[in-house]
């Protein structure tokens, strides 16, 4: 039993010492639905890119990052902060998770 402790309490600590060693990055990218994000663009029948943003997003999207540079495609975790940036170009600030690759946002500023 003290064995099974211990093992716990080790894989515990690893856990705690990988998850704390994520660092904060910063990410240039359109905000974008992920439905156009797939394609590289957006729809212009749907108006202005944020109008079809938004619009895809009502329809079932969800907000990510896209970097049209690479044409990487990063999910956001925080699906309210992007309303505001709809169809701009941002930098967002937040750890990535590789596995998921996802954007755990802690800020999003219009790209200057």
């Amino acid at each position: 039993m003290k064995r099974i402790a211990m093992l716990f309490a080790i894989a515990v600590m690893f856990v705690g010492a990988s998850y704390s060693a994520q660092k904060s990055a910063t990410f240039s990218g359109d905000i974008m639905d992920s439905a156009c994000a797939k394609g590289g663009a957006h729809n212009p029948s749907m108006g202005t890119s944020a109008q079809c943003t938004l619009a895809c997003v009502k329809a079932g999207s969800k907000f990510v990052l896209y970097d049209g540079a690479t044409k990487t495609v990063y999910q956001l975790d925080d699906q309210k902060k992007p309303v505001a940036f709809a169809g701009a170009k941002v930098k967002v600030t937040g750890t990535y998770d590789d596995a998921t690759k996802t954007i755990h946002v802690t800020d999003i500023k219009a790209a200057s």
